[in-house]
């Protein structure tokens, strides 16, 4: 595998102004997600750079732009607040702790092949927890919308200081935020090619405090510390190491996911394969290397991927150059920023929580599956006044109960007994070759066809235990499994208890058709030794002659050309 990701130098003009281009939309939502997270400007900004960096360099998806993500810094918002109200003197320190343990994790996934399963979630599940993420985000920006610190006590805390907040509302700082809300969501859609509506925003709102309010009591960013971040070694205490572990874990897949998916969009626009393990690597490098230097933990950001590939890049060298131009930021002019009011942050980290909400699905999803609508509805609510871990779990649980049951539903009608006892079955009875029908027929009811078709999951194992009763009465039983391409542990022990029922009952049965996994699986589960050799049969018309010598004498038996000859006109 090669190491490092796919840098080019034929297409230099285009990943030079890419990588230009997603960096002025990078600095203000870096600035931004700092702020957000109480980690400070600074953090957004060092995770801006070192994420984009060995992400660019590492990954797997050349076109992919990283950096600190709404769903990361919402997640790593309520990581800093725990630790830091567990311990005040080193909970940041153990926070970035958690996402070194976010690289480790990530860099796991991918050396273990896991990139192909991540995404393997439900939609429902998905759009409801990132949803869930984005009002978070809203809801805890709303204080500094109106020139308010954020009063403490997450979603909850933030609701109910909000009536008071609005009491006192500062209106320049007010203000500040609705002209940067207005500019993000009212530029013409040809102004945007040119100009990114976030930088528009954040020198408009900068430029007016400093010379319209340059004496107001507003809140400022202040100025970041230039030069290179500190080292921060790993901090943890022996009593909060199992929860770190666990948010370094949801950190983990939801970063995951969030690159992943940006991937497959980068993939479709460029037309080109993505390895998503070497970009699970990449990811964790970028958020190890985070971590250790005290930046935000991040992820594929999909806005800044599609701008950079809209401007013109093609490979790795794009994210390069945009890591290259936040770093010469980050080490020269972090007085620049001094200025910047917090409610212009706070009106960009809004905008990004409303562009998070998954709105075109919530708007149509009661009509797809009214069952899935109300499963991504409690995520939704789950996800902001409970808990971001318990509404993917729930969620998760829920999805697949509802689909298992779905896929039984399915599958027992692929499980079905031969003769059918109603006329509406006749349609199962067409599968059966005219001497097959025959013979059944000459069975008189003692003969038995039990049938099977398709990949045989968990959900099978309730049809064929439904299937005993139709057995009573028969004296020989063939199991038809020529259809059977696979066959699932649940169901094949259901199908072992079935055989050996049977046979405890003095029937006679014959396995037709059995092949490959299937029929290893029920030899392993100890099949072979219960039925003699010649119960195995390939064919299932010689399995029903079989089974038919077993309960009616040869002399008593209607030869197949006979019965044809009996039953041609005259």
């Amino acid at each position: 595998m090669r190491i490092l990701n796919e840098i080019r130098f034929d297409n230099l003009r285009g990943d030079l102004f890419g990588g230009v281009t997603a960096a002025v939309i990078a600095l203000p939502m870096a600035l931004a997600f700092g702020v957000a997270s109480g980690a400070g400007a600074e953090a957004g900004l060092y995770g801006a750079v070192l994420i984009g960096l060995f992400a660019a360099l590492f990954g797997g998806t050349p076109t992919l732009i990283s950096e600190p993500t709404g769903p990361m810094t919402v997640v790593f918002t309520a990581v800093v607040a725990s630790l830091i109200a567990a311990d005040p003197e080193n909970g940041l320190a153990m926070a970035f702790t958690v996402v070194m343990m976010t690289g480790l994790f990530q860099m796991a996934f991918g050396a273990m092949k896991l990139g192909q399963y991540v995404t393997m979630m439900p939609y429902i599940v998905i759009s409801g927890f990132m949803s869930g993420i984005g009002l978070i985000l809203i809801i805890l920006q709303l204080p500094g919308l109106l020139g308010h610190a954020a009063p403490g006590g997450g979603v909850l805390g933030a609701l109910q200081a909000l009536p008071e907040l609005v009491r006192q509302i500062d209106p320049q700082e007010a203000v500040l935020a609705g002209l940067t809300l207005a500019i993000l969501f009212l530029m013409p859609a040809r102004v945007k090619r040119v100009l990114p509506p976030q930088l528009v925003g954040l020198v408009l709102g900068t430029l007016l405090a400093v010379y319209w309010l340059g004496d107001a009591d507003i809140r400022r960013i202040g100025e970041i510390p230039s030069g290179l971040p500190s080292l921060q070694m790993p901090v943890f205490t022996a009593a909060q190491w199992q929860i770190m572990i666990l948010d370094a874990v949801v950190l983990a897949l939801l970063g995951s996911v969030d690159a992943l998916l940006t991937s497959v969009i980068a993939g479709s626009l460029t037309r080109r394969q993505i390895d998503s393990d070497k970009e699970l690597i990449g990811q964790g490098i970028g958020n190890l290397a985070s971590g250790l230097f005290g930046g935000l933990p991040g992820a594929g950001a999909t806005m800044g991927t599609v701008v950079n590939i809209q401007a013109g890049g093609r490979s790795a060298l794009s994210g390069l150059t945009r890591a290259a131009i936040l770093a010469v930021v980050v080490i020269w002019a972090g007085s620049l920023t001094a200025n910047i009011p917090l409610a212009v942050l706070a009106g960009i980290a809004v905008k990004v929580g409303i562009d998070i909400i998954d709105w075109r699905f919530i708007s149509r999803a009661h009509r797809v599956s009214i069952k899935g609508a109300l499963i991504m509805y409690g995520v939704i609510g789950i996800t902001v006044f409970v808990d971001l871990i318990t509404a993917v779990g729930i969620g998760l649980f829920i999805a697949n109960v509802l689909t298992i049951r779905r896929l039984a539903e399915i599958q027992a009608e692929s499980v079905f007994t031969l003769p059918a006892r109603r006329k509406r079955d006749e349609t199962q009875c067409a599968q059966l070759t005219p001497e097959e029908r025959s013979l059944l027929a000459q069975g008189r009811g003692r003969l038995k066809l039990l049938y099977l078709s398709g990949p045989l999951v968990f959900g099978a194992a309730v049809a064929i235990n439904r299937q005993a009763t139709k057995l009573e009465g028969a004296k020989a039983v063939v199991v038809d499994l020529s259809q059977v391409p696979h066959m699932g542990v649940t169901t094949a022990v259901a199908m072992e208890s079935a055989v050996r029922d049977a046979l405890a009952q003095g029937i006679k049965v014959f396995m037709a058709g059995a092949h490959g996994q299937p029929r290893e699986r029920l030899e392993h589960l100890g099949l072979r030794e219960v039925m003699r050799k010649h119960c195995w049969v390939e064919d299932r018309t010689e399995a029903l002659r079989l089974a038919l010598a077993e309960i009616l004498p040869p002399e008593q038996q209607v030869p197949h050309a006979q019965r044809d000859a009996a039953d041609a006109p005259a």
